[in-house]
């Protein structure tokens, strides 16, 4: 059983920043990639009401084995088996190509364990808002396929939590808005 004290979200989000240290999110604004982790644990605490350390953990940790050269064991070693499987239950298979990694996210969405959904859910969420509010140099069209893709993995992970589901369409709604008034490329 992990700590239920601060000290073991204290932990993950050290870990995190030291694996994503040299990492920059996409985007002109280039902030450093812990930024992200840490608003998608921010979001499951302050707007889902989440206080199980092991899923905060997790959603911190949630691109450890995704991006960095992090493994399970490490998770398991450090924090706890379970940690360490709602961190695998969210990661894609970067050996896939990116099509059949996003369909995938879609397919397997509805058979996560309601944590991972949590986190998946909060995930999309951010990424969503930075696609929409700080986009990567992405074309407009991508961008919109990015918001339509986010939507139908969300689908997959409606039921686990109406707080984070409203904040999800509320934030999809103004992207859209968003997109559909930038200028024509």
């Amino acid at each position: 059983m992990p700590d239920t004290d601060p000290a073991f979200l204290l932990r993950a989000a050290q870990f995190a920043a030291e694996r994503h240290r040299d990492q920059r999110r996409k985007g002109s604004h280039a902030e450093p990639y812990i930024n992200h982790p840490l608003s998608v644990a921010t979001l499951l605490a302050t707007v889902g009401g989440v206080e199980d350390v092991e899923v905060l953990a997790a959603a911190l940790l949630h691109d450890t084995i995704e991006d960095t050269e992090t493994r399970a064991e490490e998770l398991v070693e450090h924090f706890s088996a379970r940690v360490a499987e709602l961190v695998l239950a969210v990661s894609d298979d970067k050996h896939l190509d990116k099509a059949e990694r996003k369909r995938l996210q879609i397919e397997h969405a509805p058979q996560l364990p309601p944590a991972a959904q949590l986190i998946k859910l909060a995930d999309k969420i951010c990424n969503v808002d930075d696609v929409a509010q700080r986009p990567p140099n992405w074309p407009l069209a991508r961008r919109r396929e990015y918001l339509d893709w986010a939507a139908a993995v969300v689908a997959g992970c409606r039921g686990v939590n109406a707080a984070l589901e409203a904040r999800f369409d509320a934030v999809l709604a103004a992207g859209r808005v968003r997109l559909d008034s930038d200028p024509v490329e």
